[in-house]
């Protein structure tokens, strides 16, 4: 894999059982605030799901990845059900208690981006 998809891998290993991301959320980890669509592409081509597990990453809005390339959104369910991820309805995570929050202090923020704006408290 390459650097960019080195970097998905790593931060969605750090996403712990019965919590959730967002694809907007790695890419923001990463530095590449911009980019959650290729971070969705990087997943795609993840070979090791058991290891970097991909069923913990959904859309900012809590719903479950319609493509979910190991066995579709079914399969995203029981996994994350599994963990204790709960769901506000068939298709959409309870962001406000399953929502990783990544401490950002131990991965540090890049210099040139507006946080506050980039994560929407502003």
């Amino acid at each position: 894999m390459g650097d960019f998809s080195d970097k998905v891998f790593e931060q969605v290993r750090r996403i712990p059982k019965g919590k959730v991301s967002t694809y907007g959320q790695i890419a923001r980890l990463i530095g590449s605030p911009r980019s959650a669509r290729y971070v969705g592409w990087a997943l795609r081509g993840n070979t090791e799901p058991v290891k970097t597990p991909c069923h913990r990453v959904v859309f900012k809005d809590g719903r479950l990845a319609e493509g979910y390339a190991f066995g579709g959104e079914g399969v995203q369910r029981e996994l994350l059900e599994k963990e204790g991820v709960r769901f506000v309805d068939a298709d959409h995570v309870d962001m406000e208690t399953c929502l990783w929050d990544p401490g950002f202090d131990d991965v540090g923020r890049p210099a040139d981006i507006d946080w506050g704006r980039e994560m929407g408290d502003v």
